[in-house]
């Protein structure tokens, strides 16, 4: 077991003899409740995590975390991605823009048997189809009350179903950022690297209504009151002490076979990283000169570099080691336990092989389809289309991402564009992706979308003669008939009804591909789940966004013979590696204080001066990016935020000796907000234990 496992709450008490063994004092029976601290004080941000910190609602994720809200307050006059915000009063925060959403997860259930139960003899499709309807439906049951937001995941790739209620607070405001030069202090440069000197850290507020229940943005909500929130410990940690990490890691593949391995790094991983560099190569060329431009596409272009140093890495790290050689051996191991069970079925292995390859194949098409479609403005418009096709249904019966429930998230998604579109940059996106299209092989294009994309040629008048850039006429057209879209003389409009047919032929064969796996999956991980518990093995679920706690020790790694890295880094550190320029400019604030040894309470005892960023044996992935470090307690010491570099393929294979996750030491974000931002009005908020003198 080592570490390794991004366990279910639930689980923890199966690991209690673990968790004392390393030496966590918090009750495992308590950490399983979600209705108690210190797991009720986590939130989801939709993509990242983060922790109530105050009774206020006030909120700690990373910086990177917030970078959309930053983003979205920002123009080149008033830059706070370069030079940080801090609202000193309430009424000075910002809001956090349409799609920023406060997740709080309240209750859990296992709905297996509603959701599995009957469908053996079903098709793919049919069986796809029907258990969506009972997902559909018991989300609906879930959600009488419309502050929840309810989902039912599958978990063991469909083996298990659980049902989940979330409060969705939907007025979030950004209350402290800290500087680009310290929230992303290395840039792209020091991303999964180690050592590390990043403050990756910021501040928001969740607000509701006066009645205490989640309400739209408005100037007469209060702060949320949080039942509980994290105590912040100043006391720090040492090389070799537990943590316990708790978030929302995104996604795994664990329990992949070897075949899916070798497909990633052979094929589909390459082609991701060359279609997310020749991305950037087209917003770089067209927002050149321009800051405004820059600054409305920041957010996107730092989400790109993060996913593609991430499958870079990914590609790197089964370069170094073959993972897809250690799972032939697991995989040879386990067919030989599960040959000699009474109940084995060679036909069940072989129905895994062949759905498996059905799914790769579409996986290419996919792709294509999703080069030949780069542009904003057409994936607003097909998002329009399908929203008037789908609501001449009973609401039950609609696509899920378009039901009632839905459609304040689609208008948040069509409104945010006014922040982080250009329609000339949109339009070189748009070109550069037809190119790449034109150039991947044959028979990764759908059938008919050759003879439905536009030549390079006729781009240009596609964006002079559309309305869609405008904000009102995009979120008007969410009122229109599908007979509205077909007599539109709007060209985006036009390409995305002639386009539709395609999309629906994807979806259909996904449909049943995934309906395929859905049968056969949970039966092959069933299996597997049987053959690890008779080896003593406690088995967790690939991560899947949902909430989950992770624990391990403060520790050094190395990456290599001869080379040992220390889990801490200092301020020291930061001034190394200043070099005056992005992006190793740190403020100068900053550097007088670290000249000056400016430490006070936040120095460390046995370091001698201010932790940054430190390492732990913690199992992470994307997703758990502002995911709380606490100590043996349950205290805030600090915020996951990276990897290391060697430790990306722990998304598909934990390897104990060199995983290491890098988190925010919580000493460096207070001193910082004390000596260098002077954030007093949040010190003062926030409860926060120092050491003792």
């Amino acid at each position: 077991m080592a570490d390794e496992g991004q366990w279910q709450p639930h689980q923890l008490p199966q690991l209690k003899a673990e968790l004392k063994r390393i030496g966590i004092t918090i009750p495992a029976e308590r950490l399983a409740d979600l209705s108690k601290h210190p797991m009720s004080a986590i939130v989801s941000l939709d993509g990242c995590s983060a922790s109530f910190v105050s009774p206020d609602g006030l909120v700690v994720t990373n910086h990177h975390c917030a970078y959309g809200a930053i983003q979205r307050n920002s123009t080149a006059e008033k830059n706070y991605i370069a030079n940080g915000f801090l609202a000193k009063t309430r009424a000075e925060e910002l809001p956090g823009g349409p799609t920023t959403r406060v997740y709080v997860t309240d209750k859990l259930e296992n709905v297996t048997a509603r959701v599995n139960d009957g469908l053996d003899k079903l098709s793919g499709k049919e069986r796809y189809a029907e258990t969506k309807k009972r997902i559909k439906a018991l989300i609906a049951e879930c959600e009488t009350d419309k502050n929840y937001r309810c989902s039912v995941p599958a978990f063991h790739r469909g083996a298990e179903y659980y049902r989940i209620r979330q409060m969705m607070i939907k007025d979030v405001r950004l209350v402290y950022a800290p500087p680009e030069s310290i929230g992303n202090y290395g840039g792209d440069i020091d991303n999964y690297e180690w050592p590390r000197h990043t403050g990756d850290y910021s501040f928001l507020r969740a607000y509701v209504g006066k009645d205490g229940k989640p309400a739209d943005p408005s100037p007469d909500n209060v702060p949320y009151k949080s039942k509980d929130f994290l105590v912040v410990s100043a006391e720090g940690l040492k090389a070799g002490d537990p943590i316990l990490l708790a978030g929302y890691p995104g996604r795994t593949s664990r329990y992949k076979l070897p075949v899916e391995i070798r497909y990633a790094r052979d094929l589909s991983y390459p082609a991701m990283v060359a279609d997310y560099q020749a991305d950037l190569d087209a917003i770089a060329a067209a927002t050149k000169g321009k800051d405004n431009d820059v600054v409305r596409y920041a957010s996107v272009v730092k989400s790109i570099n993060n996913r593609m140093k991430k499958t870079q890495g990914l590609l790197d790290g089964f370069a170094r080691k073959d993972i897809a050689a250690i799972k032939d051996v697991q995989d040879a191991e386990f067919r030989s336990w599960y040959g000699k069970q009474p109940n084995a079925s060679a036909a069940m292995l072989a129905e895994l092989d062949a759905d498996i390859a059905a799914d790769m194949a579409l996986s290419d098409e996919e792709f294509a389809y999703g080069v030949a479609t780069y542009s904003d403005l057409l994936k607003s418009a097909r998002t329009l289309y399908r929203l008037a096709l789908e609501k001449q249904k009973p609401d039950a019966d609609r696509e899920s991402g378009y039901q009632e429930r839905d459609i304040s998230n689609i208008k948040g998604r069509l409104s945010r564009l006014e922040q982080s579109l250009v329609p000339a940059v949109d339009e070189a996106r748009y070109v550069a992706g037809l190119q790449r299209y034109g150039k991947l092989p044959a028979k990764s294009h759908p059938q008919w979308l050759d003879n439905l994309v536009p030549a390079v040629a006729d781009v240009p008048a596609l964006y002079q003669q559309s309305r869609l850039a405008d904000t009102a006429t995009r979120l008007a057209w969410m009122d229109k008939a599908p007979a509205d879209f077909e007599k539109s003389d709007d060209p985006f409009i036009k390409l995305a009804v002639r386009m539709h047919g395609v999309a629906m032929s994807l979806e259909e064969r996904r449909k049943e591909v995934d309906g395929n796996l859905e049968k056969i999956v949970p039966q092959y991980m069933g299996a597997v789940i049987a053959w690890k518990k008779s080896q003593g093995k406690p088995v967790y679920p690939d991560a899947n966004s949902t909430l989950r706690v992770t624990y391990g020790t403060v520790s050094a790694y190395s990456p290599r013979d001869g080379v040992t890295k220390g889990p801490f880094t200092t301020v020291e550190g930061i001034v190394e590696k200043y070099t005056g320029k992005e992006p190793f400019d740190a403020p100068k604030a900053l550097l007088d204080a670290v000249k000056a040894k400016r430490y006070g309470q936040f120095k460390d005892p046995v370091l001698g001066t201010v932790p940054v960023d430190f390492l732990s044996s913690a199992d992470t992935t994307g997703g758990n990016s502002g995911s709380a470090i606490v100590n043996k307690r349950g205290e805030l010491v600090g915020l996951n935020f990276d990897s290391t570099y060697e430790s990306i393929t722990k998304d598909w294979y934990f390897d104990r000796d060199i995983t290491r996750a890098i988190h925010l030491d919580v000493r460096y974000m207070l001193w910082v907000m004390k000596e260098v931002d002077h954030a007093d009005n949040l010190l003062k908020e926030m409860t926060i234990k120092y050491p003792k003198q």
